[in-house]
């Protein structure tokens, strides 16, 4: 009895090593490496990386500093022994390159050195930088250069700031933060918000399901598309094109150009200086329209469709919902 009592408690116990021993380790390996890079003139820099956040602000002039952090998350643990040798030989062999004051980091052919690794980046490069950012999955932060910036990440948000040159965003999913740009901007999310304050030209923006605000700073046109959420627009002066599937569309400027606001379901309203000149055709479908404004009427006067032209006319203001209220402020 004694024995079959050891057997059974022998089985028991190596069931239980081997069933620990096939857990997914979720915490694994860490490396680092630390580069400093002379560069004189403008830089212009390419990073990407697979999986991974990217970080670059503004430091003094003359070098790069990068600083590298590579993370591993074998799943098993009978693969850790490999990823750890994978990081060592990034380590040891960074992807940087540099032609004089052209640097690319992160581009690396070997894709099976890289399977279950990310590898983030922080960079401090000097202020006259031109950049180029990819990550498959991963967050990006840019602060500080002169651009232009053309960042991206597959999934992540993108929070971009005081950027004298030309900016392009992309993200599959995730937000889109911006803020102090010299120049204009084309933003684009597949799912998320975009929020551009302090923009000194014009905005092309879209997205598939999030709000759009901007405060813009410099004249330029506007155009933004979203397919559900609200948009809010301020100190705008150029032509604005705007489009939302569901949500209220708000707009604050000088019409320089031609207007278009459309909401499928939402309120449009547009406040407009006291003395500005403009046609104006305005239509919705369930709901009424309200104006402060002096508006001479071409036409039949309905609640629900009004034509006519302001201190004489000038750019066209066409406001249209299916379901909702416009107010011309």
């Amino acid at each position: 009895m004694k024995e079959f009592t050891r057997w059974v408690m022998f089985v028991l116990g190596l069931g239980l090593l081997l069933s620990l021993g096939a857990l997914p380790v979720h915490a694994e390996t860490e490396g680092h490496f630390d580069r400093t890079l002379s560069v004189s003139g403008p830089v212009d820099l390419e990073v990407e990386t697979g999986s991974g956040s990217i970080a670059v602000r503004a430091g003094g002039p003359g070098k790069l500093e990068i600083h590298a952090t590579i993370r591993a998350n074998s799943g098993w643990h009978l693969g850790g022994a490999d990823a750890e040798s994978r990081i060592h030989a990034l380590e040891s062999n960074p992807p940087i390159e540099q032609d004089g004051n052209h640097i690319r980091i992160g581009h690396i052919e070997d894709r099976e050195l890289t399977r279950d690794i990310s590898i983030s980046y922080e960079l401090v490069v000097p202020g006259d930088t031109h950049l180029r950012s990819g990550s498959g999955s991963g967050s990006q932060t840019i602060d500080g250069i002169a651009g232009p910036v053309d960042a991206s990440t597959g999934s992540g948000s993108l929070r971009i700031s005081t950027i004298r040159q030309e900016v392009r965003a992309r993200t599959g999913s995730g937000s889109i933060e911006l803020n102090a740009i010299g120049a204009a901007v084309k933003a684009s999310t597949g799912s998320g918000g975009i929020r551009a304050l302090g923009v000194a030209g014009g905005l092309t923006a879209s997205t598939g399901s999030g709000g759009v605000k901007l405060e813009q700073t410099a004249a330029g046109d506007v155009d933004v598309e979203t397919g559900s959420g609200s948009i809010e627009l301020s100190g705008v002066k150029g032509s604005v094109r705007v489009s939302t599937g569901s949500g209220s569309v708000t707009a604050q400027g000088e019409p320089t150009g031609h207007w278009r606001l459309r909401t499928a379901s939402g309120s449009v309203t547009v406040h407009l200086p006291e003395q500005a000149a403009f046609d104006l055709e305005a239509h919705c479908t369930s709901g009424h329209i309200e104006s402060t404004h002096p508006i001479t009427v071409e036409g039949t006067i309905s609640p629900r469709e009004l034509h006519g032209k302001v201190h004489g006319g000038g750019p066209l203001v066409e406001l249209n919902t299916t379901s909702g209220s416009i107010r011309i402020d």
